[in-house]
């Protein structure tokens, strides 16, 4: 479905297949730096018209980690039947605000916490890398059905 290299159960996306990846779904994973610790955070996010992730949030540890220490890592992954697929980039998180913020309202974000968020949180994307992994997982197999 999404492959270009094939090296046995692990098949190398091409980046615009991991762009497509990353377009058809809203969850994500946001690795951060704070206070000398790495953190991570899940998040509702859209990709827009400059190929960034974009993502609001409230007042909090995102939003004080990125401004600190803007380098990030975000990633995105799903498990269908015996195929799993993970998109990882790496970038640098800014918050845009003023008229910059107002590409939240074009885009698709649909947070799934409903708690005041208003700070818009942009990742300029540096490296993108996917793969999806044939899975072999025997104990599902095993297990007697009822």
């Amino acid at each position: 479905m999404y492959e270009i290299e094939d090296d046995g159960p692990t098949h190398v996306l091409h980046p615009e297949q991991s762009w497509d990846f990353l377009r058809a779904r809203e969850f994500g994973r946001l690795a951060f730096h704070l206070v000398g610790e790495v953190h991570i955070a899940p998040i509702n996010y859209a990709v827009d018209a400059e190929d960034r992730i974009i993502f609001i949030t409230s007042e909090g540890s995102k939003v004080f980690g990125v401004t600190a220490n803007p380098d990030v890592a975000f990633e995105v992954d799903e498990i269908v039947d015996d195929r799993a697929t993970s998109v990882i980039i790496r970038g640098r998180a800014r918050i845009l605000e003023g008229q910059d913020a107002y590409v939240v309202e074009q885009l698709p974000i649909r947070p799934w916490v409903p708690s005041p968020k208003t700070v818009v949180v942009a990742i300029r994307v540096d490296e993108i890398s996917g793969r999806s992994f044939d899975l072999s997982r025997p104990w599902l197999h095993d297990i007697p059905r009822a």
